[in-house]
């Protein structure tokens, strides 16, 4: 991946209200997971970093 790829996905923390604190997404990256606005996701911390994937409703 060249270094201006690699810029591109450096990303800010941004207050969300009082108590939450958010990240976007890369569009391309949302683009082909073939996500959307408003779909659900998990955020689990791995170490220390964050994995977030597509949530699925328990049956």
């Amino acid at each position: 991946m060249n270094r201006k790829a690699d810029e591109r996905n450096i990303r800010k923390l941004t207050r969300l209200g009082k108590l939450s604190i958010a990240v976007t997404i890369p569009r391309d990256l949302v683009v082909e997971l073939g996500w959307r606005e408003g779909q659900k996701v998990v955020a689990k911390k791995r170490g220390r970093g964050v994995f977030i994937e597509d949530w699925q409703p328990k049956d």
